[in-house]
């Protein structure tokens, strides 16, 4: 009778350690890139969304519309990227705007900041607006409150480097929203 009761017990710890124990041919799910997340969730995005490309040191905000991932990536590549992808985009365009402090900044403050500055302005031409970064900041936060604001971040430690793309319809335009409501009111 022991024996039984000694081989059930063995036999039902048995059977617990082994569906505890995860399966050999189980793979664990690899995560999403942020490149293909950013692909998948692009025709979700539109008028009164964000994309901020930022250096490291950029903080991990609190606002629940907030997504920030940590590419791991160069800042150079990463605008290149989201800006290729608004482009492909049919339903959206972007007004960019980037740190106006970075337009003080020189090479004796910091080292290699000509060299960005150039490739930016080789990626972007003259399409950037400076605006102060508290500015852009506060803009961040009203904006989430409502709406999503997706922030990546790279692996660039150079100051005062962050690029805000504003989403904007690109179907559909301010002056013909003028018109429209002008119909409406009349």
């Amino acid at each position: 009778m022991k024996d039984r009761i000694k081989f059930l017990v063995l036999r039902v710890m048995t059977l617990l350690l082994t569906a505890c124990c995860p399966s050999s041919t189980t793979v664990p799910d690899e995560a999403p890139s942020w490149k293909d997340e950013l692909k998948a969730n692009l025709s979700l995005l539109g008028h009164r969304n964000w994309i901020v490309v930022t250096d490291m040191a950029y903080p991990l905000q609190t606002q629940p519309g907030i997504k920030t991932i940590y590419t791991n990536e160069s800042y150079v590549d990463i605008l290149g990227f989201v800006y290729s992808e608004i482009e492909k985009a049919p339903h959206i365009k972007a007004t960019i705007y980037q740190d106006k402090e970075l337009s003080y900044l020189d090479e004796m403050d910091v080292a290699g900041i000509d060299a960005l500055r150039g490739e930016m302005k080789s990626l972007f031409g003259e399409q950037v607006s400076p605006v102060p970064h508290e500015e852009l900041i506060t803009r961040l936060d009203e904006v989430s409150r409502k709406f999503h604001v997706v922030i990546l971040k790279s692996k660039l430690t150079i100051p005062y480097t962050s690029t805000f793309f504003e989403l904007d319809c690109n179907y559909w335009d301010s002056m013909r929203e003028k018109v429209l409501q002008k119909k409406i009111d009349h």
